[in-house]
């Protein structure tokens, strides 16, 4: 017996979302400059452990370290796009 496909997301069955990005590999001794990109949507590989990204959040580049503990998830979860909100408390004389 099969099990259903309903079990799964269609993100799994069709595969990670790769995306050809230019990954400079350093030289021992040398810092990699990072690596800017837009496509939030790129899967986060294990190859991509120790570099140093700059993801866009729509108005300008966020850099995410990629640690071990990343990989399989997308770029965009470590950029947000939204501020912080706060009331600002303002005294009235």
């Amino acid at each position: 017996m099969r099990p259903s496909g309903a079990l799964f997301a269609r993100s799994v069955w069709k595969g990670p979302h790769i995306v050809p990005l230019p990954i400079v590999r350093p030289k021992a001794g040398e810092r990699a400059p990072p690596v800017k990109t837009q496509a939030r949507a790129a899967t986060i590989l294990p190859n991509f452990v120790g570099l140093i990204f700059q993801v866009h959040n729509g108005k300008n580049y966020t850099d995410v370290r990629i640690t071990e503990d990343m990989v399989g998830h997308k770029l965009g979860e470590f950029a947000a796009t939204r501020k912080r909100f706060s009331y600002k408390h303002t005294k009235n004389k």
